[in-house]
């Protein structure tokens, strides 16, 4: 994997590093003022992003590069069952293909009632919610009240290990302004009896903030 530096510098300020299995390692710029463009080992731009997006990217770049038996550890609580962690891949995949389809229940379908859900990065939307009902009424609704078509996977592509499932998506919508609306996410699960319990959140908060502060809140507002 490369790094680099917008307009083509290097530079490193703060450094974080996600360990891997066999001793691999990455590392990414933790400066909100740098944007970094994440190249795969096929040379092709995954994303450009700042600080949140940056850990992200690093995590989703190294598993991409790493064998498939070398997957990124994301917990020290990860369980080393193959089976489970194969049985976690499936269910959460089939929930996006039924999402992207056209199904309105993903949310529904993949949390515990009692999840708790970590938006990382700075503005009014990032944080916790604690529990799918404070989710759905302060992250969920206000948004895609605001939305003409609701938000559908147009991509993804999913890694496991144990009860952590790592999904990298691309998101599109229609505004009720008509404007687009499209958001790279990266989404880590941690599942429990087939539903996520906890999930940290990356995403560019920046255009689905737009999106709330451009368009008036409607009398009605439903979860996709």
């Amino acid at each position: 994997m490369v790094i680099e530096t917008r307009p083509g510098r290097r530079q490193v300020h703060e450094v974080s590093r996600v360990r891997m299995v066999q001793g691999r390692s990455c590392a990414a710029t933790g400066s909100s003022a740098v944007s970094l463009l994440f190249v795969a080992r096929s040379g092709r731009p995954l994303f450009a992003m700042g600080r949140a997006w940056a850990m992200a990217a690093c995590v989703i770049a190294c598993l991409a590069a790493a064998p498939t038996t070398s997957l990124a550890r994301v917990s020290a609580t990860t369980t080393q069952d193959p089976v489970a962690a194969a049985h976690n891949r499936q269910q959460v995949d089939d929930a996006f293909a039924r999402w992207a389809a056209g199904g309105s229940d993903f949310f529904a379908e993949v949390l515990s009632p009692d999840v708790v859900w970590t938006i990382e990065g700075s503005g009014p939307t990032a944080g916790t919610y604690r529990g799918l009902a404070d989710f759905n009424a302060r992250a969920v609704r206000p948004f895609v009240s605001r939305l003409r078509t609701p938000v559908r996977p147009v991509s993804r592509r999913l890694w496991a290990d144990g009860d952590h499932v790592i999904i990298n998506w691309v998101g599109e919508a229609v505004a009720m302004d008509g404007r687009p609306y499209r958001n790279h996410y990266a989404w880590i699960f941690r599942m429990e009896r087939g539903k996520a319990v906890e999930v940290t959140a990356f995403l560019d908060l920046a255009p689905y903030e737009d999106v709330i502060r451009r368009i008036p809140a409607p009398g009605g507002e439903g979860v996709p």
